[in-house]
């Protein structure tokens, strides 16, 4: 069984940072070779894909709203995955969950269907 546990969130002001981390159970393997970060807005829609990691190659997917000044990064050492989110905007606010699954070509990154495991979520907050 794969658990994920996200770290971190609270709140920052508009141009701020704030860092999460994903840590994993599981050392990096095929199971959980992709992670992907996602946040659902305080309207509860649907989550949205912010960014995703393959751990084994490094490659990496971003959300076109986070394009610039999100950056997703993976300690294989650790079991971790981290978001380092700069220049926050009101609309970054939300719950964050981290996903992870066996990285396919056919699967998109940036979808939630494309992952079978989830952590429980995050809050982050941005103040003007």
């Amino acid at each position: 069984q794969v658990r994920l546990v996200e770290l971190g969130g609270g709140s920052a002001q508009v141009g701020g940072s704030l860092s999460l981390s994903c840590q994993l159970s599981e050392k990096t393997g095929r199971s959980t070779d992709l992670v992907g970060w996602f946040r659902r807005n305080s309207r509860g829609e649907e989550r949205e894909g912010v960014a995703a990691i393959q751990r084994g190659r490094g490659s990496t997917y971003y959300g076109t709203p986070v394009k610039g000044r999100f950056l997703i990064s993976a300690d294989n050492a650790q079991n971790t995955v981290t978001l380092q989110m700069n220049n926050l905007k009101p609309e970054d606010a939300g719950t964050y969950y981290c996903a992870a699954d066996r990285w396919s070509p056919a699967l998109p990154p940036l979808k939630p269907d494309s992952y079978a495991f989830w952590g429980q979520g995050t809050q982050v907050s941005v103040s003007s």
